[in-house]
C-alpha cells in the first residue's frame, strides 16, 4: 500500500472511531465491499489491522475492554482527545488534487454527513483549492487523449462541486 493510500486508510479509521468507538471487526464489517464506507472505498482485514496499530502507536486512539461481562470480549476502540482534533482537522481539509475526488473528497463527504457537519463552508474551502485548477485546464488546448481525458475530468468535477453547494 502506497504511503498515500496508508495515510487515507488511517484517517478514514480515525474518522469512524471517533464518531463512534467500536471494535475493530466493526470497522472491518464497515470498510468491506459490502460495508457502508466500503462501497465507496474498501480496505482488507489486513490494512484496517496495520492502520489500528499506526493509530495506536500514534497516541490517536487506545483500545478499552468493555465494561459489561456478557457477550465476546471485545477490545473497544476510542479516540484520544489529540485524535479527535486530527480526525476533525482532516474532515476540515479540502482535497488537494483532482485526481483525489474520487476517493478522498467522497470519503470525506460521507464522514461529515455523518458527523452532521455544514456542507457550504467546506464546499467553498474546496472551490478555492480547484476553481484555478480547473480554470486552467479548461483554457488548455485539449488535443491529446490525455489533455481531453484532464479536461473532461475537471469539468465533472466542477459540476459536482456545484450540485454539492446547492445541497
Amino acid at each position: 500500500m502506497a504511503q498515500k493510500d496508508a495515510q487515507l486508510a488511517r484517517d478514514v479509521i480515525l474518522a469512524l472511531i471517533v464518531h463512534t468507538p467500536r471494535h475493530g471487526w466493526a470497522l472491518r464489517e464497515e470498510l468491506a465491499k459490502t460495508g457502508e464506507i466500503g462501497q465507496a472505498w474498501s480496505l482488507s482485514k489486513q490494512l484496517v489491522y496495520r492502520a489500528i496499530d499506526s493509530l495506536e502507536e500514534a497516541g490517536l486512539i487506545r483500545r478499552a475492554s468493555p465494561k459489561d461481562g456478557g457477550g465476546a470480549h471485545r477490545i473497544v476502540l476510542s479516540a484520544t482527545a489529540q485524535g479527535k482534533r486530527t480526525a476533525m482537522a482532516w474532515l476540515d481539509t479540502p482535497v488537494m488534487h483532482l485526481r483525489d475526488v474520487r476517493t478522498e473528497l467522497v470519503l470525506k463527504l460521507m464522514l461529515r454527513e455523518r458527523f452532521e457537519l455544514p456542507l457550504p463552508l467546506f464546499i467553498d474551502s474546496q472551490h478555492v483549492v480547484f476553481d484555478p485548477l480547473i480554470a486552467s485546464i479548461e483554457k488548455a488546448p485539449a488535443i491529446s487523449p490525455m489533455a481531453m481525458w484532464r479536461r473532461e475530468n475537471a469539468v465533472a468535477v466542477k459540476r459536482y462541486l456545484e450540485r454539492l453547494g446547492k445541497l
